[in-house]
């Protein structure tokens, strides 16, 4: 089963600083981007079992404020579906409103990040979410 990340962006400048950010991390997991919420759940629906098992990603960092379906919307989707329920995410967004945070907690994400204003601080927090993902957590495999 391949390992992977999903992330949600819809700002094209963003897209580009996290691949570079991932790349400077020496991720070599696979990442795939999608640009709204409605991708994100369409790439959700799209994934066939694979020896048995359905290969969702490993996690998903997700922003909140983009078009056609927000992460709002999307966590309350994922987080209503069984199929999606047990698929950590991280809201990764630029609001620090603790309104919005306690929102977001409440609709089932498993983190919520602020988004990095620097660029080394963006590639030392995807290499801490990476590294906590990836080797400290213990995760269901068979999502």
């Amino acid at each position: 089963m391949k390992r992977f990340i999903l992330i949600a962006e819809d700002d094209a400048d963003d897209r580009y600083l996290m691949k570079t950010a991932l790349a400077e991390t020496g991720i070599t997991e696979m990442v795939e981007y999608v640009e709204n919420g409605v991708e994100v759940i369409s790439y959700l629906e799209s994934i066939n079992e694979e020896n048995g098992q359905l290969n969702y990603p490993r996690f998903i960092l997700l922003d909140l404020n983009m078009p056609k379906m927000d992460g709002r919307e999307v966590l309350k989707k994922m987080k209503s579906t069984d199929a999606f329920r047990k698929i950590p995410v991280i809201v990764f967004s630029t609001t620090k409103n603790q309104m919005e945070v306690k929102r977001c907690y409440d609709l089932g994400a498993n983190t919520y990040i602020v988004k990095p204003v620097s660029y080394d601080t963006l590639v030392a927090t995807i290499r801490e979410i990476c590294a906590y993902w990836f080797n400290t957590a213990t995760l269901i495999d068979s999502h």
